[in-house]
């Protein structure tokens, strides 16, 4: 009897314990990682798309993938609160590779002024040049690039800033480094390149990571992630989650 009693007992407790993990589950934020590429496609999506599905397991954030230009809808985006375009391409001069017109359009502006969180990982940049409010979003269009994947120096240009995950002020890594049109100035520079570290002539500060506000979004960009080895860096690792947190309100 006594056990019956005791067995009665942990059940009781373990009802409500059920309830308030399914709860906190529920109110986990519910991120899409979109990676359709009509332009160049990046191997490292391969490597991004579970890598981004493990960081949302750690950071308690629910992580969707798709390639499917479909999901830009009104009804699909109201569930998620952030949108990571995982290089995400299209093809400059071919305005058909576009995969976001019409309605599609409408409802990525309406998910923004809503205030949903944008992050663009590397070729997120490289995408949309026909729709000068996507390249105002982001804020900034990818121009070129220099031939390989050298290792640069960087230099945190903010050290404050949630966004930056614990970066250190100085460090080097392996990646295409992107240069670009109509960079934003508005926007808060977290990382710069020193361009002089992979032999180029120019002595300008070229950024590589940004945080903006646009039309009531949160918006994080970084041109690291070019290479597949970019999602096994911690640091990098570190930085896309302190982005997508800082985009999701929460830091």
């Amino acid at each position: 009897m006594k056990i019956l009693r005791l067995l009665g007992a942990l059940i009781a407790l373990a009802a409500p314990m059920a309830v308030a993990l399914q709860a906190r589950a529920a109110d986990a934020p519910k991120v899409l990682v979109f990676h359709l590429a009509t332009g160049y496609r990046h191997a490292s999506i391969d490597a991004g798309v579970p890598a981004l599905k493990a960081l949302g397991a750690r950071e308690k954030i629910r992580v969707e993938a798709s390639d499917d230009p479909n999901v830009f809808n009104a009804e699909t985006l109201k569930g998620y609160r952030a949108i990571v375009f995982l290089n995400a391409t299209t093809q400059r001069q071919k305005p058909e590779s576009e995969w976001l017109a019409g309605e599609r359009r409408a409802a990525l502006q309406a998910f923004v002024r809503g205030g949903g969180g944008v992050v663009g990982i590397h070729a997120a940049t490289d995408s949309h040049y026909g729709w000068d409010w996507y390249g105002r979003l982001m804020g900034a269009r990818f121009a070129r690039h220099p031939p390989g994947t050298p290792k640069g120096s960087l230099t945190v240009a903010d050290t404050r800033h949630p966004a930056l995950g614990g970066l250190p002020t100085r460090f080097d890594r392996v990646d295409e480094w992107y240069y670009f049109d109509d960079y934003d100035p508005t926007s808060r520079l977290l990382v710069a390149l020193d361009p002089a570290s992979i032999g180029e002539p120019d002595v300008n500060p070229n950024p590589i990571s940004w945080v903006r506000t646009f039309e009531g979004g949160r918006v994080f960009y970084t041109a690291m992630g070019h290479t597949p080895e970019s999602f096994s860096d911690p640091l990098v690792l570190k930085h896309i989650a302190a982005g997508l947190n800082w985009v999701l309100r929460r830091r």
